[in-house]
């Protein structure tokens, strides 16, 4: 399994950004994968997931209204789009999987089992 996340960069406060997930090597119509961040001193989190097993999904509560998580099964690519971005939200962002399909509320860094590098995101106040 091999995740590649892309799209991060540098933007002002109030603007947006969309992170792409690139997936392979499983099979994309029963997948769970999330996206997770992590801020200097901070542990990482688990900022939204999706599963296609009931099509379900979480957002935690810093991002909830913001952000939208999507799929593209033809291209096996999972979307973070992030509105409204605040200072707050810069971090390294993650897409990650784990190795067995859980609902999209399972949200949990923990229990990822594969990881992709990490993109950049930094939010200018």
């Amino acid at each position: 399994v091999q995740l590649q996340a892309s799209g991060g960069g540098l933007v002002q406060a109030g603007g947006s950004l969309r992170l792409s997930c690139a997936a392979s090597g499983f099979t994309f119509d029963d997948y769970a994968i999330g996206w997770f961040r992590q801020a200097p001193g901070k542990e990482r989190e688990g900022v939204s997931c999706i599963s296609s097993s009931d099509g379900s999904t979480y957002y935690s509560d810093s991002v909830k209204g913001r952000f939208t998580i999507s799929s593209d099964n033809a291209k096996n690519t999972v979307y973070l789009q992030m509105n409204s971005l605040k200072p707050e939200d810069t971090a390294v962002y993650y897409c990650a999987a784990p190795s067995i399909l859980v609902t999209g509320h399972y949200c949990d860094p923990y229990g990822m089992n594969y990881w992709g590098k990490g993109t950049l995101v930094t939010v200018s106040s």
